[in-house]
């Protein structure tokens, strides 16, 4: 089994994913309800968490006027999720600045211009790079307190404000199913993609107080985990 690489195809041995982002954009299977060839496992693609990202954010901040995205236009799902926050934002009348980091150093230019701009509030994409930059991302943030929800619990630990997004020891757990069917006789080809069915949100109440916010009583009822 692998998580978080990106598995190369085999003809013999099979491959499990626990977590991929869009193995169909990257090749990896002919669709998800039938995979083909010997890979499998679950994925992060069509997940459209937008929404409800959009959602918590406007329940902590009901007055948010301009929302930037912070994202990697190089990763596969890039487009499809600023799609998801276009269509989602476009409902709320709610103006998005789309900017984009593909190395190190462009973080600190891409929140020195949401400050300039006026941002109100951020969504701060997930992808490999991001993952690795969570605690300069989330100091960033702080520093020019600007709110910015993301993908992953690990941001949040790290210290950022919100996060909202696939319960991935759920999904490890998972993926473990997927083994024990094979060992028993299945083929990865019969066995779909599946996408994720937990969720979890963390509010981290130290970030808010930096920022000077006030976490609502509703969001801190539905968390799952809250930072103190």
């Amino acid at each position: 089994m692998r998580t978080n690489c990106t598995p190369t195809p085999t003809t013999t041995i099979p491959i499990v994913f626990a977590v991929f982002a869009d193995p169909l954009a990257e090749g990896l299977v002919a669709s998800l309800a039938r995979p083909g060839g010997n890979v499998t496992g679950q994925s992060l693609m069509g997940t459209d968490l937008a929404a409800k990202r959009l959602e918590l954010l406007t329940e902590l901040m009901p007055g948010l006027r301009r929302l930037a995205v912070l994202g990697n236009s190089a990763r596969p799902r890039f487009a499809s999720q600023i799609h998801e926050i276009h269509i989602a934002s476009a409902s709320r009348g709610l103006p998005v600045d789309v900017l984009e980091v593909r190395t190190p150093p462009e973080f600190d230019r891409a929140f020195r211009t949401m400050s300039d701009t006026g941002v109100g509030a951020a969504i701060i994409l997930d992808e490999a790079l991001f993952h690795q930059e969570r605690t300069r991302i989330a100091t960033l943030a702080a520093q020019h307190q600007i709110p910015a929800m993301y993908g992953h619990r690990d941001y949040a630990e790290a210290g950022g404000l919100l996060s909202y997004g696939p319960n991935f020891p759920a999904l490890i757990r998972r993926a473990a199913t997927y083994v024990d069917k094979i060992l028993k006789g299945a083929k990865p080809e019969d066995l779909p993609v599946e996408q994720p069915t937990k969720f979890e949100l963390v509010v981290n109440l130290k970030t808010a107080q930096t920022l000077g916010l006030t976490i609502p009583p509703i969001l801190l009822f539905q968390a799952d985990e809250v930072i103190k």
